[in-house]
């Protein structure tokens, strides 16, 4: 590595560990910016600015040793830094703006109380985001992939998974395959191997360092080939998920058993505005820590991270490169981007290698903290079965599920009347386009107004109670959440109490819907929904020309339909009869070309 490319790392990492400093250590600041990813990346940008190139160097690393010091006790971030051969010094922390500083201040740690979530914020996908798991991913990644070996005395073998979990390798068919060219590297260039006698572990810094054929990285040893097989204990963990989404996912499911169909993991909140958020309520007041903010930073994090350690120098700055991964993509991959960190993060965190690396962190952090209440006394076997369980439920109820954005986070009108329940589970998915609007929305914005502007159709022009529909799939990579899973909707006359009705917004007459909006109609929501018991296993799945007089969903989309397995070729269409040109023209903005949904 060139010396200016050196330097350039260390500015970046040292901006970020300031950062890092300055959420666990604040000085009085007045909070005046609304709680939006924009804000943590304008004050990223004006530290990144005022910050000294020469202090950055020295003190990165042992001011996030300190600063984790400040805060809840979490030996993992302090035990991987401790090896840095970095000089120490006094850091001086450039000054920001009062609304900087107060914004630092709310977002300083993750937590959830009394049904409020801290630390969290509006990303421009319509997202929310913890920031503490993000920066850790980040730090991590400016590091370069490490693996932290781990001696073990322990003879104990993996557990038999047995459970056949779903096909997760597939990314977003606009992503990239970053780590094509990605080949072993040598071990220890960037620094000796450091040993901790405490515990007897030993962190390994691996080089990453570009070359003509691409970035080569080595990645942490995965001992397991695929969940069904019997592995020896791990013998590495993977820093990057460790301080991610290893250490939490494990500490969770070591709090207690948890049903399949409900893992306590996941849970979405309503922000008190969406222009100027202040407020996060979570939807259920007993929500564990691992929320949906939560599981979003720390995907970020590791996405980000591993993009880091890959990235040849010089690297981005930070605002820089959060700036584009929740817009249009980083480096130009639209593929890239938080609206698709889910099919990302199969790819990154496929199940043996997830269950190894929880594993090995609750092993690292039972030796790190011998009396901790939760894993004092556990055995390897007992280690290995929680791992076990977290990393299946994280890949089938969270990875293998669609994001699905609650009707606060659209700006939902209230429900007028009183809602009929649905008797679960259905038999049925009935497939929708909604023709009008007709161009697929590919952002939060325009897919949360087309939201609004049907239910203001429905409402007021249809006399409806609510939109019709149970769920509404955009090109953005999100579900909108309609009626629900509960309520019964108006979206297939004669048939609404039978099945979901899912529409994809757009008129798919000549065109198909995006392939990621397919793959949530298809392959997803269903899975979630049979999943946890809203669907029943023998499902069908019909367009709603089959049961409606209607062209709906469009001739390009029911062809597609056609090829599904789900679909119930018994029922013939019904297609609608072709109005004039004339009568085209004169239809009000929002009416489908047939009949009404109902």
């Amino acid at each position: 590595m060139s010396p200016g490319n050196w330097k350039t790392t260390m500015v970046v990492r040292g901006i970020l560990l300031i950062l890092y400093g300055l959420l666990l250590q604040p000085e009085p600041g007045t909070a005046t910016l609304p709680l939006l990813m924009d804000s943590v990346i304008q004050a990223l940008a004006e530290l990144e600015q005022k910050s000294p190139a020469t202090e950055a160097g020295h003190i990165a690393s042992m001011w996030l040793l300190s600063a984790q010091g400040s805060g809840a006790h979490n030996p993992l971030p302090r035990f991987l830094l401790e090896g840095q051969s970095l000089k120490t010094a006094k850091l001086a922390p450039p000054s920001l703006s009062p609304e900087f500083q107060g914004l630092i201040e709310e977002v300083a740690r993750h937590g959830v109380q009394d049904g409020k979530e801290y630390g969290v914020v509006l990303a421009p996908d319509g997202s929310t985001v913890a920031v503490e798991p993000l920066l850790a991913g980040l730090e991590t990644g400016l590091q370069g992939h490490r693996v932290v070996n781990l001696p073990l005395d322990s003879t104990a073998t993996f557990p038999d998974i047995g459970a056949t979990v779903p096909d997760l390798k597939a990314t977003s068919s606009a992503h990239k395959d970053t780590s094509a060219d990605v080949n072993s590297a040598d071990v220890g260039t960037l620094s000796p191997n450091v040993r901790d006698t405490d515990v007897d572990a030993e962190v390994t810094f691996l080089d990453v360092r570009p070359s003509s054929t691409g970035v080569q990285v080595t990645s942490p040893d995965v001992q397991a080939s695929s969940p069904d097989t019997k592995a020896k204990s791990p013998t590495t963990v993977d820093s990057l998920l460790m301080v991610t989404l290893a250490r939490d996912l494990g500490l969770h499911f070591l709090q207690g058993a948890q049903t399949e169909s409900n893992s306590g993991l996941g849970t979405e909140g309503c922000w008190d505005q969406l222009s100027l958020p202040r407020t996060f309520t979570l939807l259920d007041p007993e929500a564990s820590p691992l929320t949906m903010a939560f599981l979003n930073g720390a995907l970020d994090g590791a996405l980000l991270g591993d993009y880091l350690s890959k990235v040849p120098e010089p690297r981005p700055p930070l605002s820089h490169l959060l700036n584009q991964y929740y817009g249009a993509g980083v480096a130009g991959d639209p593929g890239l981007r938080s609206n698709f960190r889910r099919q990302n993060g199969a790819a990154l965190t496929l199940t043996p290698n997830l269950t190894q690396q929880v594993w090995g962190t609750l092993i690292l952090l039972q030796r790190l903290e011998p009396a901790h209440p939760q894993l004092q006394g556990m055995s390897q076997e007992q280690l290995a079965q929680v791992a076990t369980h977290a990393a299946k439920e994280f890949t089938e109820a969270f990875l293998g599920c669609p994001a699905i954005h609650p009707r606060c986070r659209w700006g939902a009108a209230p429900y007028r009347g009183s809602p009929k329940p649905l008797k679960l589970p259905l038999g049925f998915l009935y497939i929708h386009h909604t023709y009008v609007p007709a161009r697929p929305c590919t952002d939060f914005a325009l897919c949360a107004a087309n939201m609004r502007s049907m239910q203001r159709f429905h409402q007021d022009t249809q006399g409806w109670d609510d939109i019709g529909y149970s769920f509404v799939v955009g090109s953005d990579g999100y579900v909108y959440e309609g009626r629900g899973w509960h309520w019964v909707g108006a979206h297939t006359r004669g048939h609404n109490s039978r099945g979901f009705g899912v529409a994809l917004i757009g008129n798919y007459t000549a065109e198909l819907p995006s392939e990621a909006a397919l793959r949530a109609v298809r392959d997803e929501l269903p899975h979630c929904a049979v999943r946890a018991g809203l669907l029943q296993p023998d499902y069908a799945l019909l367009g709603h020309r089959q049961l409606v007089r209607t062209d709906c969903p469009g001739d390009a989309l029911f062809n597609m339909l056609r090829t599904w397995p789900r679909f119930n070729m018994n029922v013939k269409p019904r297609t609608a009869r072709r109005a004039s040109g004339r009568s085209k023209r004169r239809l009000p903005l929002m009416i489908p070309l047939a009949t009404d949904l109902q």
